[in-house]
């Protein structure tokens, strides 16, 4: 099916899609209305345009493909399923997410995998591809973050990186380790992207990149220092 979302408040668009019987939905001339797939199941939503906030707000066994740009807090929450931007997104990209993939061809905000965690067999996982804000990964908790720098000029990630984490991995891919970095947060270079290699595969098969030139690129990793716990700093010992 396909709606023609140019004009339509946003909650009258959701009813559209809700309602609606098909395991297929186009939008086009979406002009940033929220919540798009919030409440949805088992569907694969195409956006042409730009969506609004909370794109695919707990999302839950969908598929949301976006021809454009999307805004802030995409994934918040989300469950399950698989978010794939043909554009940049906006800041707090995955926020809270417990589940499913994220994955964006250019850049990305602040904040982004903010309060990220693992929760039962779920593993969530964020892939940019070009570079993001301040504060990547604070308070994550869980899952896989990756940044790989692409089509830039400069460090792919911002400041205060890692901080307030306690659990999950950061991938960097970088020539040199970011600075500055908590001491709760230790950082050590790749040596084995096993770990990551099906992600960055499906990245490349998205936005036709060269796997084999990325997988070959230096990575750093960054995780939780188990010797020197954040949970130090907010109990009595």
């Amino acid at each position: 099916m396909k709606i023609e979302a140019k004009g339509v408040y946003f909650t009258e668009l959701n009813k559209m899609i809700r309602n609606c019987n098909d395991d297929i939905i186009e939008l086009n001339g979406v002009e940033g209305q929220r919540y798009i797939g919030s409440g949805v199941s088992n569907k694969k939503i195409i956006i042409n345009g730009t969506p609004g906030n909370a794109l695919g707000a707990y999302l839950s066994n969908n598929e949301i493909i976006v021809y454009g740009n999307a805004q802030d807090a995409t994934g918040d929450t989300m469950d399950s399923g698989n978010i794939v931007v043909y554009g940049n997104c906006g800041d707090t990209t995955g926020y809270a997410m417990r589940g499913g993939s994220i994955y964006v061809k250019g850049n990305a905000g602040y904040r982004v995998g903010i309060h990220m965690k693992e929760y039962m067999e779920h593993k969530p996982v964020i892939v940019i591809g070009g570079k993001v804000g301040d504060f990547l990964g604070e308070y994550q908790a869980g899952g896989i973050i990756i940044v790989l720098g692409l089509n830039i000029d400069e460090f792919p990630v911002g400041s205060f990186c890692g901080t307030g984490m306690h659990g999950g991995r950061i991938y960097i891919r970088c020539n040199t380790p970011p600075s500055n970095l908590p001491k709760q947060v230790i950082c050590e270079k790749v040596e084995d992207v096993s770990e990551i290699s099906e992600y960055i595969k499906k990245y490349c098969t998205y936005f036709d990149e060269s796997d084999k030139e990325i997988l070959n690129s230096e990575f750093y990793v960054l995780k939780p220092n188990s010797k020197n716990p954040y949970r130090q700093l907010y109990t009595h010992n």
